[in-house]
């Protein structure tokens, strides 16, 4: 089993920035796809950006350039640094772990990010 935890969200003005956390624990396998997507009430989740064990990195378009990801495979964490954010940005952000050969993979508890002046 895997337990995801996020950290990070809050409230933010916009044009400004927020750095999300996800750490993994449990028994993890090395090869993963670690990511983060995002979720309003009433919509669909919608992929915000992965990221594969060696670094391999995906963005929404709506993303790209202002959020970046990254890893630290030693800690078994996921980052998403987050820029320029704008008040369509607001949701619940969810963290993602999933092996290449699994459809679905483990979820983490989601954590709210919130631009607003």
């Amino acid at each position: 089993q895997v337990h995801l935890v996020e950290s990070g969200g809050g409230l933010v003005q916009p044009g400004g920035s927020l750095r999300l956390s996800c750490a993994a624990s449990g028994s993890i396998r090395r090869i993963n796809f670690m990511g983060w997507y995002r979720q309003a009430p009433g919509k669909q989740r919608e992929l915000v950006a992965t990221i594969t064990s060696s670094g391999s990195t995906n963005y929404a378009d709506s993303v790209k350039g202002r959020f970046t990801i990254s890893r630290d495979n030693a800690k078994n964490t996921v980052y998403l640094q987050m820029n320029s954010l704008k008040c369509e940005d607001t949701d619940v952000y969810y963290c993602n772990l999933r092996y290449p050969w699994a459809t679905d993979g483990y979820w983490g508890q989601g954590t709210q990010v919130t631009v607003s002046s």
